[in-house]
């Protein structure tokens, strides 16, 4: 074979092997083409693959939530301390119900849930602790070991926020309109990051992405993205408890 048909077969085959090596889709498996993924992320979010330890960005928002003060802890930190009340690092059953009475749930709910989160994240952030307290309290400061499986990976291990899995989400899922998510569109996320065998975490996430969609859907019935984002870093809630107390001050 002449030396410049090596050459051109040789750089063709590069290329191929390069446009291989960034491919995000795969023939024989449709479900890639189904989900894509974002691509482009680089142009708008300053290195979308980090893990983001203080705050919450997206590519609409490169700097997380303005005016929200991260007070050093992580993502997922701020995202439970919300229902902190009296802000000295532990969650009590008390404070759970409180918060959740701020967000609108009426008390039945607000007690169901009160139960249920500190039966399944009381025990674990109390970890290092050798006789577990009887009063159910949320360590948060151990709250990353609380993370359940079958998630949409925005946590990581250790509390921080992938910004590339929440663009991810809506690359993904959102169908219908770009930007936000439908009921249905939730659900089949949920479907979609579901593990094999991880009944317990996948009952979870369902459930989470319910109720916060019954709190936080727009007017139209979609979760947009910056109510979703700011979800993680708990603004959303804090939005939620101020709306609704103005709303019951000019009623009242």
């Amino acid at each position: 074979m002449p030396v410049t048909e090596q050459l051109s077969s040789r750089k063709g085959g590069e290329m191929e092997d390069g446009e291989d090596s960034m491919a995000t889709t795969a023939s024989k498996a449709p479900i890639t083409s189904d989900r894509p993924v974002s691509a482009d992320l680089e142009t708008t979010l300053p290195k979308p693959y980090l893990a983001r330890a203080l705050i919450a960005p997206d590519k609409e928002h490169p700097n997380g939530t303005q005016g929200h003060d991260h007070n050093d802890m992580t993502v997922l930190q701020q995202h439970v301390a919300f229902f902190d009340q009296n802000n000295d690092g532990i969650v009590y059953p008390s404070e759970t119900f409180k918060g959740c009475r701020q967000l609108g749930f009426n008390v039945i709910i607000a007690l169901i849930l009160t139960i249920a989160f500190h039966v399944f994240f009381s025990i674990p952030t109390q970890s290092k602790k050798r006789f577990p307290s009887l009063r159910f309290p949320i360590y948060i400061v151990n709250i990353h070991l609380g993370k359940h499986g079958s998630d949409t990976g925005v946590y990581d291990t250790e509390g921080r926020y992938m910004p590339v899995n929440l663009e991810n989400m809506f690359s993904k899922y959102a169908k219908t309109v770009p930007h936000k998510l439908s009921f249905k569109e939730l659900m089949n996320m949920t479907e979609g990051n579901r593990l094999n065998f991880d009944f317990i975490g996948w009952l979870a996430e369902k459930l989470e992405w319910i109720l916060v969609y019954g709190i936080a859907k727009d007017e139209e019935g979609y979760l947009s993205k910056d109510s979703i984002r700011r979800l993680f870093d708990g603004s959303l809630f804090e939005y939620i408890a101020k709306k609704r107390k103005g709303g019951q001050a000019k009623m009242n």
